[in-house]
């Protein structure tokens, strides 16, 4: 899920405290290193992924790229009142540098955790659509089959149809589907946090609503289409979803701290800070770590790091993941509608996001929220690397939105 889910919540501001200065830890491991390693609306809800925003790198004072990054951190904790703030660059020359400010816990006030836990929200898509497109290589799905070719009678409903919906239009979200999310926005931050969903229900959600548009002809974000493309997965398989991405990308590249909950588990496995959320203005902040991820399933359950989710995006660009004509087709965009895209010419793929920079070339990637996480991340063409995470999936205030998305483009500009 990613931050423009969240609009209708713009404005909620948390009371935190400001916490620590910004640290940075930086590492020598590089993006490519072989067995080390990694990855809804309105809820997570409008639209697809996170922009960069337009904030120039110079609206930061600061002597280099690293204290760009640490001083655009504090602002995101001092100033925007995120309870922490942590980000993982990759420079040329694989060098990775990892950052956090803030504090990890409101009610202890322990540090945050260098390149903790984070849940990776719609990132997931990006996984989802690497499957598919794997299964498209291997002669098992056609991208402009219609899904009802593999989910015959599934997809019904008022104006909905799954014989004139097609696998593309799935990843690429100008299916028209009806987003099951916009149903299950109260019940998430609330104690139906901890419920567990079947696929078929949050499938369901959906089909009880008429289409949006007629496939092809619009574009519009929507989680269904990702619960399709898991069933899909599965179908094709003849195995789990979570097991497919595990073994077909996690592993693959070796994503050390990356992984799909398993049914019913609630917790983040290893070193995190806490998720936070304000249902109201003003309102004190909730910790929402724990809770059931189901409802996201393909769309948005996955846990990561700021420097896993580098790693992936990295290892899909540089063509680890899929053969040069999946890839192109992965990276061929559609221009997304202003009112949904968070920077001025955001493009989206299948499964996929462009972002042009203010230094010039673009970013590709995508962005996810859930309760209590947002994470932005994108690399370039020339192999810079930048994910952006905070422990909050709301707007603590006017411009901090704004605020989070414009460091991507600062960090990947600082060089």
């Amino acid at each position: 899920m990613a931050d423009r889910h969240f609009r209708r919540l713009q404005g909620v501001s948390p009371s935190t405290g400001t916490g620590p200065a910004a640290t940075e830890s930086p590492s020598a491991l590089p993006p490519s290193a072989p067995s080390s390693w990694r990855s809804l609306t309105v809820l997570l809800v409008a639209a697809a992924a996170l922009g960069v925003g337009s904030l120039p790198a110079s609206a930061v004072p600061a002597t280099g790229p690293k204290d760009v990054v640490r001083a655009g951190l504090e602002r995101l904790v001092a100033d925007d009142r995120y309870p922490a703030a942590m980000a993982s660059t990759t420079i040329a020359g694989g060098r990775v540098r990892n950052y956090t400010a803030g504090v990890a816990d409101l009610r202890t006030g322990a540090k945050v955790p260098v390149d903790g836990q984070v849940r990776a929200g719609s990132n997931t898509k990006t996984y989802a659509a690497v499957v598919v497109l794997q299964l498209v290589g291997e002669g098992k799905v056609e991208l402009d089959a219609p899904i009802d070719r593999y989910l015959p009678g599934l997809v019904r409903g008022e104006g909905i149809d799954g014989r004139a919906i097609t696998v593309r239009q799935l990843l690429q979200h100008t299916s028209g589907l009806p987003n099951y999310t916009d149903d299950l926005f109260e019940a998430v931050f609330g104690e139906g946090r901890h419920h567990y969903y079947q696929p078929r229900d949050l499938l369901d959600l959906a089909l009880a609503h008429k289409a949006l548009f007629a496939p092809g002809t619009k574009w519009s974000y929507s989680n269904t289409n990702y619960v399709l493309a898991g069933l899909l997965i599965e179908k094709v398989t003849g195995r789990p979803f979570s097991e497919q991405i595990t073994k077909r990308v996690i592993d693959r590249i070796g994503l050390r701290h990356t992984y799909f909950p398993g049914v019913g588990e609630e917790g983040i496995r290893e070193a995190h800070p806490h998720g936070y959320h304000a249902p109201t203005t003003g309102g004190p902040l909730t910790d929402v770590t724990e809770l059931d991820g189901s409802w996201g399933w393909a769309a948005g359950q996955l846990v990561s790091t700021p420097s896993d989710l580098n790693r992936f995006f990295s290892a899909l660009m540089g063509g680890r993941l899929l053969g040069p004509a999946q890839l192109a087709e992965m990276k061929t965009t559609v221009r997304m509608p202003d009112e949904a895209a968070s920077s001025p010419g955001e493009e989206y793929g299948l499964g996929l996001s462009r972002r042009p920079l203010s230094c010039g070339g673009v970013a590709w990637g995508h962005g996810g929220a859930m309760p209590g996480f947002h994470t932005l991340p994108g690399v370039t063409e020339d192999g810079r690397a930048a994910t952006i995470a905070v422990t909050a999936n709301i707007a603590p205030g006017p411009k901090s939105v704004e605020h989070f998305q414009a460091m991507l483009d600062t960090s990947l500009c600082a060089e």
